[in-house]
């Protein structure tokens, strides 16, 4: 059976389109408007070549004439979003997850509140370093780690009060939370600090800190982290970084902000 060529050579491959999306990059911050034969040469296409996928493409609204120059119109700019748009919260985050985890050199995630619990959606951890193995996916309660703290602190107080009057503060360790009015008292602190800590509450040898990732309106809608063992990092060097986290939260609000659009 022939195997399927990756070029012109190919019976599904269109030519054309090739043609216009390589023209389409020639324009950039150094150029960004170009003479046809510039446009041409860039692009390694001949000069007839070059003017049809123009003038095609300004047609379609991509490409601007000005006298014997072209240039890219903002239209270019769905192309990007259509890319963007198709990609989940968990897809945008990893990239500034991986980022993160690079500088601090610890295990970094991300987690949505789905009822009671906290679920892991994205988790970036730290090479070379023996880690507790929470994949994508585990659920914890919300009370007991540092994301579903900061996620149950964007509550406001009516639904945190009805929180509170329904669970059940099970003893995962010997530093679990036991007592609502403690836990109220801890999601209050995260309210004013913006950020949250969680030390040995779910796993006696783990302690975190997260911080909000919040929408267009200011609402919290997942919490990124930074989780470390309790053997090789205090909670003051967890609090120490916060601003680097914040960063991290603010990269991941800046690209969600370019999927939904304005």
């Amino acid at each position: 059976m022939t195997q399927p060529q990756d070029g012109p050579g190919d019976a599904d491959f269109v030519q054309s389109l090739a043609r216009g999306l390589e023209v389409i990059k020639v324009f950039d911050a150094e150029h960004p408007y170009r003479s046809l034969s510039d446009v041409a040469k860039a692009a390694d296409l001949s000069r007839a070549a070059a003017r049809r996928s123009l003038l095609t493409l300004h047609r379609l609204g991509y490409v601007r004439v000005e006298g014997s120059r072209f240039g890219l119109t903002p239209k270019t700019l769905e192309l990007g979003h259509a890319y963007l748009r198709a990609l989940s919260t968990p897809q945008i985050a990893e990239p500034h997850l991986t980022d993160l985890m690079r500088d601090v050199r610890e295990t970094t995630a991300l987690s949505v509140l789905d009822g009671d619990d906290v679920v892991h959606v994205a988790r970036v951890p730290v090479r070379g370093m023996i880690t507790v193995s929470i994949p994508v996916g585990s659920r914890f309660p919300a009370y007991a780690t540092a994301m579903g703290r900061v996620l149950l602190a964007g509550l406001d107080e009516d639904a945190f009060g009805t929180y509170l009057e329904r669970v059940d503060l099970q003893p995962l360790t010997d530093h679990t939370v036991r007592d609502t009015e403690q836990l109220r008292a801890i999601i209050t602190a995260a309210r004013e600090e913006g950020y949250c800590v969680a030390d040995q509450e779910l796993n006696q040898s783990l302690r975190a800190v997260a911080v909000p990732v919040r929408d267009r309106s200011d609402v919290p809608i997942a919490a990124a982290n930074i989780a470390a063992s309790t053997g090789t990092r205090t909670l003051d060097e967890l609090r120490a970084m916060v601003p680097r986290l914040r960063q991290c939260a603010g990269g991941i609000e800046t690209d969600l902000r370019l999927v939904s659009g304005p």
